[in-house]
């Protein structure tokens, strides 16, 4: 048994991050869903119920796009897009959804919650626990609900309940608390749906499990079509979820570097920012020992973004320890920088990507005229943009109807 629970403890670190820093009421919980997981990610009929839903039901495998118009107009590598995007709900977040939500299920649960910054996560969240036939509460920052109000009516649209997490910021950090105290109270028939590679063992770990789908399909689609890996593999990074699914099958591949896009907000310079691995340091916060924006005496900063869904003052620990290992690099970028990309992309390709995806696609517009045109980028786009057209518009001062 001891032997057991050291290799358990050892599984739920990655370098010296990671870990279970939770309440007691929370650990009997917490080994349950550690025990169900480990049974059955590896169990033939689970696995095969999980893929059958994500090819059926989400639209999986996501199609790899080659942004050829774009590679022409920036003269450099060339550029392709992953289409996490065109998933069913618009989102990356289908895929680890669908995964929690159906070991949920195995586990006699009834009931979820979640949390959600820009809406996507509580959508797919209700999405699948309305598929199911199960219960579903979302615990959403009053900030997040004003500038995300589309998303929250589709969430109460599938039957859903929102709640506004006044309290701190009314972001996405504070969401997560009011969800992570909703789960202490009533696990005897819930189930947390964390949303991101980050909270305490097994969430991190899991999270990536199912999102690592992406870079499985991304190597298989690349070396099909080009007979090659990418030069670069660019994702936008807030909890990290997407991009550690981007990044995962390629962490071995040494020849490909990857690049995570931290929302730098108004400058890294100023206090308007999210840029967590450029500005943090090591902390214990919501279950995990990671990279946090905090003050000298371990209390989280306030963090800014125009993006909600990168509006998160920490990072998960799989992608502080790739930091630590100069496995993967992170750059901030500006909400000016993911604006005008998100305008050049629809302008230039016809796509209109989430603001948090932009963040990316600006810094591919970034290297891509440094390389040559034998080179591949791949960047992800974890999300659609329709939720942010208003916020954008209001951005660049025009006034339209949300």
């Amino acid at each position: 048994m001891q032997s057991n629970l050291k290799k358990e403890q050892k599984a739920g670190r990655f370098g010296e991050f990671g870990g279970q820093y939770i309440p007691e009421t929370l650990m009997h919980e917490i080994d349950r869903l550690v025990n169900a997981y480990n049974y059955y990610k590896n169990d033939p009929t689970f696995k095969k119920e999980l893929t059958d839903l994500l090819h059926k039901y989400a639209n999986r495998p996501s199609l790899l796009y080659h942004a050829q118009k774009m590679s022409n107009d920036l003269a450099g590598a060339q550029i392709y897009f992953k289409r996490e995007d065109l998933n069913h709900t618009g989102s990356h977040k289908i895929n680890n959804v669908l995964g929690q939500i159906l070991l949920a299920k195995k586990m006699k649960k009834t009931r979820v919650i979640a949390e959600t910054g820009a809406g996507q996560h509580g959508v797919a969240t209700a999405t699948v626990a309305a598929l199911m036939g199960m219960e579903c509460e979302i615990f959403m920052g009053e900030v997040d609900i004003k500038r995300q109000s589309l998303n929250v009516y589709r969430m109460q649209l599938l039957g859903a309940k929102v709640h506004s997490v006044t309290t701190g910021t009314g972001t996405l950090k504070d969401a997560v608390n009011a969800a992570m105290q909703e789960w202490a109270s009533r696990t005897a028939d819930t189930h947390y749906v964390i949303g991101s590679v980050m909270g305490p063992h097994p969430f991190p770990t899991m999270v990536r499990d199912f999102q690592a789908c992406i870079s499985a399909e991304i190597k298989n689609q690349l070396i099909k079509e080009t007979g090659k890996l990418p030069d670069a593999v660019v994702a936008c990074v807030g909890g990290g979820s997407n991009a550690i699914g981007a990044f995962y099958h390629f962490i071995k591949d040494k020849n490909v570097r990857l690049i995570g896009c931290e929302a730098a907000g108004k400058g890294v310079d100023t206090q308007k920012h999210a840029a967590t691995l450029e500005r943090g340091t090591t902390g214990i916060f919501h279950g995990m020992k990671s990279i946090f924006l905090q003050n000298d005496d371990g209390q989280i900063d306030e963090v800014y973004s125009i993006s909600a869904g990168l509006d998160y003052p920490g990072i998960g620990p799989e992608h502080a320890e790739l930091a630590a290992k100069n496995r993967a690099e992170y750059v901030g970028i500006t909400d000016d920088e993911a604006v005008a990309a998100f305008e050049y992309l629809a302008r230039e390709e016809g796509i209109i990507a989430a603001i948090e995806s932009c963040h990316a696609v600006a810094y591919v517009k970034k290297i891509a005229p440094q390389m040559n045109s034998s080179q591949i980028i791949v960047c992800n786009l974890s999300g659609r943009g329709d939720k942010d057209v208003a916020a954008i518009a209001r951005y660049r001062g025009e006034k339209i109807y949300d």
